[in-house]
């Protein structure tokens, strides 16, 4: 009920009954509870069609909000936003490097405090916080398949050492999943079969169908960057070979565009190479090329090439509707990746025939992930018939029960 209102703006009871398939009684009796809990506010009138004028309804954005963190190896990103998923405040960190989980933490708690308090906000209207990292976070002891960067976090408990230093409830996903609700949330995606690219440290997908997230039973769904392109292309981490991201992610570009010395001047990658200098070397190479360095733009169109291959294979499996492009990669990178995924997918997605893949670039590609880790925790403490929860008198089995869609609460 909460996201039907989101997503509307403004909305009248006899409005939900049409969106929801719910009786005028359920609807009444729902509507009643989230204006006692202060969540929905009756905002005024809706123009009279001849009869009684209809009680708008709206989302009361500032009665509750939610801290979402973007854990990566390379930079922390921090957002507080709404009810309604809009950003309050943001801020951007040194990234976990080498440091032991414990301090990191630490550290993670004392920056969300100082991100809530500087903006003004109660602590008590904060529902928890969303933390989303490179890859699946949820696998079983043992199963865990990291990126080797932050390999020495696969034993650490990590939604429970953040809950015990914040004293808020913490969510955990990968950071792919949540670009994708991030882009859900905020309006920019539609409600069909839509998946988030995302490129950061790596490469992977989140994959939205109706709205709803689709992670897989082990958490790994959309890990497209370990779709095979090549069977004898070079070694991944992962240990396979040819793999998406070992072809075309920011550390393959970095990594050819050092073993070009002119290229590496022209660009300006002094220093030592190191995972913590990705990012930034990333964009170096993305700078060399919109200023007209030949080997860059070639560096990057080969990379957008095989991103753009393993965005097709995305597409006809899950026979998509949108794709949007998004992280920080994309980013600082975008301009060149779009046109390049956009023609393979017009010229050889499967079922162009029946339809296109709308392809965009995010308007919000850096911080997707943790404006999504925010709305997973809104949607985690606002589902309003969690188990155990009673049901409303009038509420039968005969009736489906409205509980919020994963999609926002």
């Amino acid at each position: 009920m909460l996201d039907v209102i989101r997503a509307a703006g403004t909305i009248s009871r006899v409005g939900l009954v049409g969106a929801t398939g719910f009786t005028g009684a359920t609807i009444s009796t729902v509507v009643r509870r989230l204006i006692d809990d202060g969540l929905v506010v009756e905002s005024g009138h809706a123009e009279s069609t001849g009869g009684k004028r209809r009680v708008l309804l709206q989302l009361n954005r500032s009665a509750r909000y939610a801290v979402g963190v973007h854990l990566d190896h390379d930079g922390i990103t921090y957002v507080l936003t709404d009810l309604g998923g809009s950003v309050v405040a943001r801020m951007s960190r040194a990234g976990v490097g080498v440091e032991d989980p414990r301090s990191v933490v630490e550290r993670m708690a004392a920056e969300s405090a100082a991100l809530i308090e500087g903006a003004g906000i109660e602590r008590e209207r904060v529902l928890g916080l969303g933390l989303v990292a490179p890859g699946p976070l949820n696998q079983g002891p043992g199963s865990r398949l990291m990126q080797p960067a932050i390999r020495h976090w696969g034993d650490f408990p990590l939604g429970a050492g953040l809950q015990e230093a914040t004293g808020l409830p913490v969510v955990l996903d990968n950071d792919a999943t949540a670009a994708a609700l991030g882009e859900h949330w905020s309006g920019q995606a539609g409600g069909g079969a839509f998946a988030a690219l995302y490129m950061g440290t790596g490469i992977g997908a989140g994959l939205l169908l109706g709205g709803i997230p689709y992670r897989g039973p082990s958490g790994n769904a959309g890990e497209i960057g370990h779709i095979p392109l090549a069977a004898d292309g070079p070694q991944c981490w992962c240990g396979a070979r040819g793999c998406t991201e070992a072809l075309a992610g920011p550390g393959a570009v970095v990594e050819a565009a050092r073993a070009d010395a002119v290229l590496a001047r022209s660009a300006g990658l002094s220093g030592e190479a190191g995972r913590g200098r990705r990012t930034a070397d990333f964009a170096a190479v993305t700078r060399a090329a919109h200023r007209g360095d030949p080997g860059a733009r070639a560096l990057l169109e080969r990379s957008a090439r095989y991103l753009a291959l393993a965005a097709r294979t995305l597409a006809t499996i899950a026979d998509l509707e949108e794709l949007v492009l998004t992280g920080p990669g994309l980013a600082i990178a975008g301009s060149i990746y779009l046109p390049v995924v956009q023609e393979e997918l017009e010229r050889s997605f499967f079922s162009r025939a029946s339809h296109p893949v709308r392809v965009r670039l995010s308007r919000m590609a850096a911080t997707a992930p943790a404006i999504g880790a925010a709305a997973m925790m809104l949607q985690s403490e606002l589902v309003p018939l969690r188990e155990g929860t009673r049901l409303p008198e009038n509420l039968t089995a005969a009736e489906p029960a409205p509980a919020a869609a994963p999609h926002g609460g």
